[in-house]
């Protein structure tokens, strides 16, 4: 499985999910649509985002891909413009990152 983790990883889901055997491209910064075409979204099939003021990348991803998984693991709350394009969203606070990462790669 290949995913792409954008934002800061400070809860380790990135780690988590590279120890359940995911090939992990780590994102951070303002990004655009030629940054996660770069970082191969369109062979991802998980996107993780961690920084809901880069929420406006969700729209995006799931422009340029059909089959990619959509998750934000934040503390903020996901803006309501992106959260029907959501597939799952999860406080680090409620589950820690080695039981997201085991149901991500289940």
């Amino acid at each position: 499985m290949n995913a792409i983790v954008a934002g800061p990883d400070e809860d380790g889901l990135g780690a988590a999910l590279e120890r359940e055997g995911v090939d992990v491209e780590r994102l951070e910064g303002v990004l655009n649509r030629p940054d996660l075409e770069d970082a191969g979204i369109l062979d991802a099939e998980l996107y993780v985002l961690t920084d809901v003021r880069q929420a406006t990348t969700i729209p995006i991803v799931r422009d340029l891909t059909e089959g990619v998984r959509t998750v934000v693991y934040a503390r903020e709350t996901v803006p309501e413009f992106v959260r029907g394009q959501l597939d799952l969203a999860v406080d680090p606070a409620l589950v820690e990152p080695r039981i997201v990462a085991e149901e991500l790669t289940a």
